[in-house]
């Protein structure tokens, strides 16, 4: 994932396609960035009930002495997120959904960067998966 996304679907049409309670009031967003409250998608292990809340953007490892760390840590690599210690517990156990309907990227081309929206052609959001701490 990139550094910035969107979700700009209702919390209505977010509630019907992943099936969640929801125990915020979700206002739809253009450009989301790292730092921010986003809404993610949790179960609870005891219940079959799926629950969307509000989450900071940048996980923040048990061990870190400082938050900004969380700046460094938007993104995991599928290929070391088991292995790397600021992925690792989390990896374990605390996964859950972050809904999108959009990302922005930024390419390169000969003159400068232009940031490039991508986003699916139809359906009401992209599942990101994710990681987080408590």
């Amino acid at each position: 994932m990139c550094g910035r996304y969107r979700l700009s679907r209702r919390k209505q049409l977010i509630e019907e396609y992943f099936e969640t309670e929801n125990e915020v009031d979700w206002e739809p967003r253009y450009n989301i960035a790292p730092s921010q409250p986003v809404g993610i998608i949790r179960q609870d292990p005891s219940k079959p009930e799926r629950r969307f809340s509000l989450a900071r953007w940048g996980l923040i490892p048990s061990w870190a002495a400082d938050a900004s760390i969380g700046f460094k840590t938007i993104n995991a690599r599928a290929e070391t997120v088991a292995n790397k210690p600021a992925f690792r517990d989390a990896f374990v156990s605390r996964r859950c959904l972050l809904p999108a309907d959009g990302f922005f990227e930024w390419v390169r081309h000969e003159v400068a960067c232009v940031i490039v929206r991508r986003a699916p052609p139809t359906g009401p959001a992209i599942p990101l998966a994710v990681l987080y701490e408590v």
